[in-house]
């Protein structure tokens, strides 16, 4: 379940009257010229980032979701990314229900041509034992070194001269990232088993692969996932990890605050448990790889703490 507000109907009327006004059609202009970049429209500036890396100059990508003051799940739809929807040759989704706009509006936009790739399907996560798919898959360096050989193919199959470009930018970048799973490991051999705690189950995928043990009532990560009341008990539950020094850290969603959220903020703070803020999206001025390992040292630091 994901906390989706997504105002489009009156955007997409306005798109509408802009698409009108192109002299292309949209079936037609997401076909990359043979001398210009592929148009690439992703989701959030987190694929958009790994899109354009692979890419380079042979590409040229718009994010939708490119602040990390924006929350993705209160999303509301402008015209201008409707229209680069509809000249998209690649569109790139988180999928799981964290991004259902992108389907809403590209089907709006009646671009029938683009390739559609979807990181959740990529991965092949599914809902399992009655737990809700996590579907923050960024956090879990395996299925984003499947969603880079997707793009890559894709670009491939779109641009053929450029093949060995691409290839050799994902190939990098995947250095870049197993170099990033050494680092899951290394900290897993010294502190799996070590307690900690969650506001939102975004960093979930990082803190299993380093092997730790999420204490956090599920009831209380759900309800504030799904942006609903923390019932008392659970609250009281959630607190009582800290004054008790059951966890070593809190990983805490900073884009998404409330009072219950501040509650288990402050908590850890007076109790001297490590905080690890996390996020969304890219943080301003930083690349995948870079906020990745920034996300790791971080939580190093707090487990040697």
């Amino acid at each position: 379940m994901n906390r989706t507000a997504i105002a489009l109907p009156a955007v997409l009327a306005a798109a509408t009257l802009a698409l009108a006004g192109c002299s292309s059609s949209p079936s037609s202009s997401s076909s990359p010229s043979a001398s210009g970049p592929i148009a690439v429209v992703a989701s959030t500036n987190v694929w958009g980032d790994i899109a354009s890396t692979i890419g380079g100059d042979h590409v040229k990508v718009t994010s939708i979701i490119d602040d990390p003051d924006k929350d993705p799940h209160e999303y509301e739809a402008d015209a201008q990314n409707q229209l680069s929807l509809s000249r998209a040759a690649i569109v790139i989704e988180n999928g799981g229900g964290y991004d259902d706009f992108m389907d809403t509006m590209l089907k709006a936009a009646k671009n029938t041509s683009a390739v559609t790739l979807n990181a959740v399907d990529i991965s092949g996560k599914k809902a399992s034992g009655g737990d809700e798919l996590n579907e923050h898959v960024w956090y879990d360096f395996p299925t984003v070194e499947k969603v880079i050989d997707k793009i890559e193919d894709a670009y491939a199959k779109i641009d053929a001269k450029d093949a060995d470009d691409f290839s050799s930018n994902a190939d990098q970048l995947k250095g870049k990232i197993d170099a990033l799973e050494q680092k899951e490991a290394d900290l897993k051999s010294s502190y799996a088993g070590d307690g900690v705690s969650i506001t939102e189950p975004v960093p979930l995928y990082m803190l299993d692969a380093i092997g730790l043990d999420n204490k956090t009532p599920e009831d209380f990560s759900e309800a504030i996932e799904n942006d609903t009341d923390v019932a008392p008990t659970v609250l009281q539950q959630t607190l009582a990890l800290y004054s008790d020094h059951e966890v070593k850290l809190l990983a805490y969603n900073e884009q998404t605050t409330g009072p219950q959220t501040q509650a288990v903020l402050d908590a850890a703070k007076q109790n001297g448990i490590a905080v690890v803020p996390v996020t969304e999206t890219l943080p301003k001025g930083k690349d995948y790889v870079t906020w990745m390992t920034d996300n790791l040292d971080a939580i190093a630091t707090a487990l040697a703490s």
